[in-house]
């Protein structure tokens, strides 16, 4: 059994052929797309967090949103960027998010990806402390925000306040009781892995990694998965941890899947991002019975607990709905996931 999701990149464009032209299109159809995985049974809805794009940017006033239309599915992100953030705020807004769901929000983050713009959180008022490069400023945020999600007073009350307070040193509020355990890093390496287990967060574990030992990408994220575990088992943390991979996995039913999905296998593809050589991961495409084999062969997935499957949401809802009904009807049950 796993848990199923899918993860939106949430684009919008004017271009011709595209069913989400606006920045409104995008926002109103993640929520309607929301609804209708739960409808259809779905575990999860994420989405990816990118500034200064025609993309989804400020996660916490959509996820709010989907809270309020939905009752039962995860909702979370893939990822939000740590370098843009202040703790602090992001504390009281996913507090707030994740009270207006009813404790069911997931939020990934991390040091985040190579942006549309150069050091693009300058102009959000952050910087860098002395010694510090943009990965460790995200990674002191990150540390911030768990520490802050404990609910643990620190802040001298006024003497002479507008309103009485509760005794002691105040916290953030609201507090979300439990969404502490909710949070997940998105992981790039083998070693930022670990440094999740040791905060005591859940695994995103990338579309693209480190290649850290020229193996196919499914072989190096499965190994990934396991040394977060070990290290996890080290930490002596109390729960059971949870890891996710991402796909773009595509059921070809009918003309229109073939149009769009069908051509042909897809590989690894290994590129440089930040002077760094990266390894991404396969997507794929084929009719239910060979998809279902491909999919046996995949060691990322097999490591994992949860699978979010990227939707081409400019598609639209209606089809994107589709392409979910397909996986969960013709592949999930063969693999043993429902």
């Amino acid at each position: 059994m796993k848990s199923l999701g899918f993860l939106s990149f949430g684009h919008w464009s004017p271009e011709r052929g595209s069913q989400v032209r606006s920045a409104s299109d995008v926002l109103l159809q993640s929520i309607d797309l929301a609804v209708a995985a739960e409808e259809l049974g779905l575990d999860g809805a994420y989405y990816r967090v990118h500034h200064y794009a025609r993309q989804l940017a400020s996660p916490f006033p959509l996820l709010a949103a989907v809270g309020a239309r939905t009752s039962k599915i995860e909702i979370g992100t893939g990822v939000i960027d740590m370098r843009y953030e202040n703790p602090m705020y992001m504390v009281e807004d996913a507090g707030a998010a994740d009270l207006i769901a009813g404790g069911r929000l997931q939020l990934g983050i991390s040091r985040g990806s190579p942006e549309q713009v150069v050091d693009g959180w300058k102009h959000f008022g952050y910087a860098p402390a002395e010694g510090e490069s943009p990965a460790d400023m995200a990674r002191r945020h990150a540390a911030i925000f768990l520490q802050q999600l404990e609910g643990k007073g620190f802040a001298a009350p006024n003497p002479n306040p507008m309103f009485p307070n509760p005794p002691g040193l105040l916290r953030l509020e609201p507090h979300a009781p439990g969404l502490k355990d909710r949070i997940w890093w998105g992981a790039g390496s083998n070693a930022t892995a670990e440094w999740a287990a040791e905060m005591g967060m859940n695994l995103q574990s990338s579309t693209l990694k480190d290649d850290e030992t020229g193996e196919p990408f499914h072989i190096q994220q499965a190994k990934q998965i396991r040394a977060y575990r070990a290290r996890w088992a080290e930490m002596g943390h109390e729960r059971t941890p949870r890891v996710s991979v991402s796909r773009s996995i595509f059921a070809l039913m009918n003309d229109t899947d073939r149009m769009y999905f069908g051509r042909g296998k897809e590989r690894d593809q290994v590129g440089f991002i930040e002077q760094q050589r990266s390894i991404f991961g396969r997507g794929y495409a084929d009719e239910p019975d060979r998809l279902i084999e491909e999919l046996k062969k995949d060691e990322g997935i097999a490591e994992a607990d949860t699978l979010l499957l990227t939707v081409p949401n400019m598609l639209g809802v209606d089809y994107n709905a589709h392409v979910i009904e397909s996986i969960l009807t013709h592949v999930a049950p063969a693999l043993g996931w429902r």
